[in-house]
């Protein structure tokens, strides 16, 4: 039954956002004090069109996707995206949710000038948010 969860929700993530009326997928619970935070760029910062994000990550380790081990999840970074992703659904997989189911815990980002706002969002081994979610604060860039 976990494989064709496992499945189910891989093929979503691939395929972009689930339907609206799609049931919800089994959650992981948030470990108690679990938190998560950009280490840079810092709120308010002009950065250059390239530059790089560094992702913090605090009472939990890092896990690539698909690995299912307690207290563990991989990133997720939200471009520009004024709500969560819903809850129970896994997080989609396009220009403004980039995922990072390797593991990694920075990227290099290319956006247009102008503002732009980050948000990092941890899924666990199915690309689901946790239950509470595990959320950064928002923070804002200017694009030169």
């Amino acid at each position: 039954m976990k494989r064709l969860l496992l499945v189910a929700a891989l093929t979503a993530v691939a395929g972009g956002t689930l339907a609206a009326d799609a049931p919800a997928l089994p959650t992981t619970p948030s470990p108690a004090g679990a938190e998560v935070y950009i280490i840079s760029p810092q709120d308010g910062a002009t950065v250059p069109q390239t530059f790089t994000v560094r992702f913090g990550l605090k009472g939990m380790g890092v896990a690539p996707a698909g690995v299912v081990h307690a207290k563990t999840g991989h990133h997720h970074l939200l471009v520009d995206v004024k709500e969560l992703p819903p809850a129970g659904q896994p997080i989609p997989n396009d220009k403004q949710h980039l995922h990072f189911g390797g593991g990694q815990t920075e990227t290099t980002l290319t956006l247009p000038p102008g503002a732009h706002t980050l948000q990092l969002e941890l899924g666990d081994a199915n690309h689901i948010p946790f239950v509470p979610p595990v959320v950064s604060k928002v923070v804002t860039v200017h694009v030169k």
